[in-house]
């Protein structure tokens, strides 16, 4: 399958039976209204995409700065064809904010270039509740379509 612009692969159609696909979530406690939100939205997505309840494994971990920790373990251990990190982070009046927000990000991404398995980044970064709120259902559900396109991707290659 090509896309229309130069020949290039269209990966937007699934390659592979989603119902096969191994899928692994860690999500944070910390923000947990919004994190379970979010969570429930990944998890409801990735059914309706056809993924087996049985193959979705999630964990939960204190908070955003623990989940790339669990991500590599769930990389390391047990084959998954992808993985979302599930988290929320709001600004707050110190430069903590950015620390989380910035050391979180850089651990998700390691682990999906070290461990080669891809990685939706679902960790909001956000202003106030306001926004996190408003972003938490659509979120979930782009991870989940995120993971499953990912996890075709590289199963094409």
């Amino acid at each position: 399958m090509f896309g229309a612009d130069k020949g290039t692969p269209d990966f937007t159609e699934s390659r592979i039976d989603s119902n096969k696909l191994s899928i692994g979530i860690v999500q944070a406690r910390f923000n947990e209204p919004i994190t379970n939100a979010l969570a429930q939205a990944c998890i409801a997505e990735l059914l309706a995409l056809g993924v087996r309840e049985k193959y979705i494994a999630h964990v939960i971990v204190p908070g955003a700065l623990e989940i790339p920790v669990a991500l590599q373990a769930m990389a390391k251990k047990i084959k998954y064809d992808a993985l979302i990190a599930v988290g929320c982070i709001i600004r707050g009046e110190t430069y903590h904010f950015e620390l989380v927000a910035n050391e979180s990000g850089a651990g998700v991404t390691r682990v999906s270039l070290d461990y080669e398995v891809p990685i939706a980044n679902a960790i909001l970064t956000t202003e106030n509740l306001e926004q996190a709120i408003a972003r938490k259902t659509e979120k979930g559900r782009d991870a989940a379509r995120v993971a499953v396109e990912m996890a075709n991707l590289m199963e094409s290659f």
